[in-house]
């Protein structure tokens, strides 16, 4: 029998193949799958080591490390897919230390009968989000699990980054006095998963705001080092993010309704489906906590940056024993913004 390169009698059948147990098995179908899928979409020259680890040589500095489970369903949706997702949070998560991300692992859990084609697509649209930030996936796993036993594929991605001299910024940081700034509109992602998840039109279409936001944080730091706190209002939204932070710092926190940024087709999806944007799951977006007189040049550089256009001062922090999350109306009450009871809106990342 006439063997190809790398002993396999016939590729992988990208078109109608599909998964099978032996592709979590660790023999010859688990190598072909990770060799013509995985280290082809993903390549460079850690991962073409093929070894079960990445060694790499780091600079001097603190290192920060992130890892993300992502579930999503449906796993394409308008402006993305599961796996840009899995890359853009984790480089996120490891970006609001303000550092810088440096590489990448990639896990995945795949389920028997799961299309050959959806997944190359989705492990292509992975390489193209870790390329196009600069930030490489050097090692990963591979387990496949009986049909019924999942939900097509569940990805892992842990990162990796360096903090620069000087930088310090977490969620304890938050001072009375303090400025609250928000890169963009709230609720973009959770409406664009929702909406294709339940085949909702409204009209407009609304798109995932998933990004890496590792450029942006860096022209923030660079504008104001004394940045306190940063956070990406994933799950659970801005409302939820901001309460965190003010447990964590022991601060309350006042917001402005009015100067919260809300696209025209979110809040009208939000209104439909009976959903608070303020507590809608955002992939794009982040909040940062800064003293008073650093609030303009931070705004500023911000929005000189393609994914802070829409940047706005939408509060303050104050002092409150209680820590309590309160928001000034539009039309001219308050309200406090609690924690988020339940689970809103489930599988969003």
């Amino acid at each position: 029998m006439n063997r190809r390169k790398g002993g396999y009698p016939r590729p992988l059948d990208f078109r109608d193949g599909r998964v099978d147990m032996s592709h979590g098995s660790g023999g010859r179908a688990m190598a072909q799958l990770i060799e013509e899928l995985f280290v082809a979409a993903f390549d460079n020259p850690l991962l073409r080591r093929m070894n079960d680890q990445a060694a790499f040589s780091v600079p001097a500095g603190r290192m920060v490390m992130a890892t993300d489970s992502h579930v999503v369903s449906p796993l394409f949706f308008p402006g993305g897919d599961i796996g840009s997702l899995a890359v853009h949070g984790t480089i996120n998560d490891v970006a609001m230390a303000g550092a810088h991300p440096r590489y990448l692992s990639a896990a995945f859990v795949l389920e028997e009968g799961f299309p050959l084609a959806d997944l190359r697509r989705i492990v292509r649209s992975m390489a193209r989000a870790s390329r196009a930030a600069g930030v490489p996936v050097v090692t990963g796993d591979t387990k496949v699990v009986e049909r019924g036993k999942g939900d097509g594929v569940f990805i892992n991605t842990t990162g990796v980054g360096l903090v620069p001299e000087g930088i310090d910024i977490s969620s304890e940081r938050a001072r009375p006095g303090d400025k609250i700034l928000l890169s963009g509109s709230v609720g973009d992602h959770g409406v664009a998963v929702m909406s294709c998840r339940e085949n909702l039109s409204f009209g407009t279409a609304v798109e995932s705001d998933s990004a890496a936001l590792h450029g942006l944080v860096q022209a923030m730091v660079a504008a104001a080092p004394d940045i306190h706190c940063l956070r990406d209002p994933t799950r659970g939204g801005l409302a939820t993010a901001l309460n965190e932070i003010a447990r964590q710092s022991g601060v309350g926190m006042m917001l402005q309704e009015a100067a919260i940024p809300v696209r025209p087709e979110v809040a009208a999806a939000c209104e439909f489906l009976g959903l608070d944007p303020l507590y809608v799951a955002n992939e794009g977006k982040l909040l940062a906590i800064c003293p008073a007189p650093a609030a303009q040049p931070l705004l500023a550089a911000m929005r000189a940056h393609p994914l802070g256009r829409e940047a706005a001062v939408v509060g303050e922090v104050r002092e409150d024993p209680h820590r309590f999350v309160q928001m000034e109306t539009a039309f001219g009450g308050r309200r406090v913004v609690d924690w988020l009871a339940g689970e809103q809106l489930p599988r969003i990342c």
